[in-house]
C-alpha cells in the first residue's frame, strides 16, 4: 500500500489514475526545486506525469529538463506516495502516484521549457517549508535526514 497525502477523497468523485516522476535534486546543503506560477503559486520537486508508453526514467530526465533546463545523472527511485486532487490545467480528477528518486543534476542547459516555471536553487531546509504539497515535503525531510 503506498501511504496517501493531501485532501481526503471525494466520495462519489471519480479520479484518473495519473502516475508521475518527480526528483529530489541536491547538491550539498542546496535543492533545486521548480516554481509553477499557475494555476497554483508554488514551488515543487521538478517532474510531472508519465505520458502513455514512456518508461519512467526518461520521464522523469524529460520532466526536471522541462522544469528546470538542468539534466541529471544518478537517479534512484527513493520513495512514492499518492494524493487525490483536481488538476485543473487538464480539467480532471487525478489520483496521482508519485514515485520520487532521488539524482544528481549535473549540467544547466538553459531556462526551464515548460511554461509558467522557473528554476530555483534554495537551501534544502527552507524548501521544506515552501513545498506546495504535504507529499514532497515528507519525501525531502526522509531524504534529509537519511543523509545524516
Amino acid at each position: 500500500m503506498i501511504r496517501r497525502y493531501g485532501e481526503p477523497v471525494v466520495a462519489g468523485q471519480i479520479y484518473r489514475r495519473r502516475p508521475g516522476v518527480y526528483a529530489i535534486l541536491l547538491r550539498g546543503d542546496d535543492i533545486l526545486l521548480t516554481h509553477q506560477a499557475e494555476p497554483d503559486n508554488e514551488f515543487q520537486l521538478p517532474g510531472g506525469g508519465i505520458d502513455p508508453g514512456e518508461h519512467p526514467l526518461p520521464a522523469l530526465h524529460r520532466e526536471v529538463m522541462e522544469e528546470t533546463g538542468w539534466r541529471i545523472t544518478a537517479a534512484r527511485r527513493f520513495g512514492a506516495f499518492r494524493r487525490f486532487c483536481y488538476m485543473p490545467d487538464y480539467d480532471r480528477w487525478a489520483e496521482k502516484i508519485c514515485t520520487i528518486y532521488v539524482a544528481q543534476p549535473t549540467l544547466r542547459l538553459g531556462p526551464p521549457t515548460e511554461k509558467g516555471h522557473s528554476a530555483h536553487w534554495m537551501p534544502a531546509h527552507q524548501a521544506l517549508d515552501l513545498l506546495g504539497n504535504d507529499g514532497d515535503r515528507a519525501l525531502l525531510a526522509q531524504a534529509l535526514a537519511s543523509r545524516t
